[in-house]
């Protein structure tokens, strides 16, 4: 298998080319937006291991630009991150699947193995991120991602400053995500939100 890894981090990008075995060929490295498309079109990788947070657009932008230029190429997004919205936006734009850089080398074989066979791969603890995504759930589908984020966290009994603690954003923003969300739910308090999050299983 040809896999091309792209990270803005020379060091993650040593460190996976250390982690492959001898059925995984790294067959180069890229480090933004502009050297993937590039690298892509130059050395029609298998695999493409890709960041989602990268100079030049993110992971996002290489997707929506080689998904249906190149489409014999699949995607594995790998990750620092393990947000919802980070895992919901890439594979809507065409990612197989989503590992997070916990992964151990072996894990991460097996999950370039999977989505190079056209399976899918998700790290375990983000596939109800993909399921409430994709179920179809009408009152989810009216949420943006962000607000799906604050309902998990609010429901789950976080105060609005621990939940912009964990989200990176203030907490005034906290409040006014979660009145959108209250509003759009038709949901009077906290305490029925957490009581509607938990009948759907999102706790």
């Amino acid at each position: 298998m040809r896999v091309l890894v792209v990270d803005d981090h020379a060091v993650v990008r040593s460190g996976v080319r250390a982690e492959m075995g001898t059925d995984v060929d790294v067959v180069g490295e890229a480090e933004d937006v502009g050297t993937a498309l590039a690298a892509i079109g130059a050395l029609a990788p298998d695999v493409v291991l890709l960041d989602v947070h990268l100079p030049g657009g993110g992971g996002r932008a290489v997707l929506a630009a080689a998904v249906p230029a190149f489409p014999a190429v699949r995607f594995l997004a790998l990750s620092v991150s393990d947000a919802s919205q980070d895992v919901i936006a890439v594979i809507r734009a065409g990612a197989r699947g989503y590992a997070t850089k916990a992964i151990t080398g072996s894990e991460l074989r097996a999950a370039i193995r999977r989505v190079h066979a056209g399976d899918a791969y998700f790290s375990p603890h983000l596939a109800g991120f993909v399921l409430d995504a994709f179920r179809g759930d009408p009152d989810l589908d009216g949420l943006t991602p962000r607000e799906r984020d604050v309902l998990r966290l609010v429901a789950a009994g976080y105060t609005y400053r621990e939940v912009g603690e964990r989200l990176s954003i203030s907490g005034r923003t906290v409040e006014t995500h979660a009145a959108a969300v209250l509003r759009k739910l038709q949901l009077p308090n906290r305490r029925e939100l957490s009581r509607w999050a938990r009948a759907r299983k999102l706790l």
